[in-house]
């Protein structure tokens, strides 16, 4: 018997399906995968060459590929043979997600979980989603609103709003965010900041969502956090939360959202490769993403899921209500270096939306900050 190790995040998204979909997976070929999990942070910042070298499969955020690829800790998944199945995978993309994880002419992760930021809502407080930013700002006032400012939170929202005006932030060169565009974004991201709790400088999405979901809660929006589609099932929490396109503060529609969710990778010092690989191929393929997958709560990764009307109707509308952002979702650069950025320039813009800073002196440090990551 194979016997398998895999790491996943801890939440009912990252792990429940995993378990599901491996126990199937174990009465079919044999093959037993036994998977552990760690926090959000955790999982959004914990070195994979770390991981690689203690479990055989691990779920990766796209912008992890670049240092991956030169500490060469994970497999390449573009195996001869496999082009098919690669080219229904590819296929199946929701905006960027397969694409995101390619990166020096190879495949180094399936996407399994397709997200970006959106807009989270509480259908029972107000009537609709808010479908501009001034809306938005309006129910911030009524203390209505919060706002997921741990890092690297804050960062993802500044992303959003660049993309979404028109001035999405550069991938490449010596600057992140032009200045003149990022004293615009600052001032809409620091106006809302001042609006909601303070406590949301501590808040990652799952805070927020719990916070909303709770009996009694009055809030009613959220307009910049990654979609957990757990919230959309009815009975998951007290108070189910729906989700929609991201609200609009430029004139081209619900583009720029910072790109999320995840991929299944394959360690490199795994000794059981082949068998790792059969799985990530088959546990990112359509028929599992829209079957088992969608059915043990997660967030499928695969179109033909995102199409489903019975994956829709159980998950009140999740996927057909965010499409469009998703479509348009902006990837995050993803050279080396970049996740020390992220940290770093996620804290220094949480530090200056807590304090109340101008915009020249945090964008410049973000701008030098980035030209330090290559």
């Amino acid at each position: 018997m194979i016997r398998l190790k895999g790491m996943t995040w801890n939440h009912p998204r990252g792990y429940d399906p995993m378990v599901a979909c491996s126990k199937i997976w174990a009465e079919r070929t044999g093959v037993v995968i036994d998977w552990e999990k760690r926090s959000l942070q955790d999982f959004e910042s914990f070195p994979v060459e770390e991981l690689a070298r203690a479990y055989d499969l691990i779920v990766i955020d796209h912008p992890h590929v670049g240092q991956i690829t030169d500490e060469g800790c994970l497999v390449p998944l573009d195996v001869p043979g496999r082009e098919q199945e690669r080219a229904a995978l590819a296929s199946g993309s929701v905006g960027e997600s397969y694409p995101s994880y390619a990166w020096r002419g190879h495949q180094w992760g399936f996407p399994i979980d397709a997200a970006t930021q959106v807009l989270a809502w509480r259908p029972d407080l107000i009537a609709a989603p808010p479908a501009t930013w001034d809306e938005v700002v309006a129910l911030a006032r009524e203390g209505r609103v919060l706002l997921p400012l741990r890092a690297p939170h804050s960062l993802m929202c500044l992303f959003t709003l660049a993309g979404n005006l028109g001035a999405p932030c550069m991938v490449e060169g010596d600057r992140m965010i032009d200045e003149v565009a990022g004293a615009r974004v600052w001032d809409m991201l620091r106006e809302l900041a001042d609006l909601v709790d303070p406590a949301c400088a501590g808040f990652d999405p799952i805070a927020v969502f719990e916070e909303m979901a709770k009996p009694g809660s009055k809030i009613a929006c959220a307009p910049l956090i990654y979609g957990y589609v757990n919230y959309a099932i009815p009975g998951f929490r007290p108070n189910l939360i729906r989700f929609s396109d991201i609200p609009v503060a430029g004139g081209a529609g619900p583009i720029g959202s910072a790109l999320g969710g995840t991929g299944i990778a394959v360690s490199a010092f795994s000794a059981e490769r082949d068998a790792a690989v059969d799985f990530a191929y088959w546990v990112a393929s359509g028929d599992v993403q829209r079957g088992p997958f969608a059915a043990a709560g997660g967030q499928a990764g695969h179109a033909v899921a995102w199409e489903d009307a019975g994956v829709n109707a159980a998950t009140s509308g999740f996927y057909r209500d965010t499409r469009a952002t998703l479509e348009g979702a902006w990837v995050r650069p993803r050279h080396n270096g970049y996740m020390e950025f992220q940290e770093a320039a996620a804290q220094r813009i949480t530090a200056g939306l807590a304090a109340r800073e101008a915009a020249g002196p945090v964008i410049a440090d973000v701008n030098r900050l980035f030209r330090e990551s290559f």
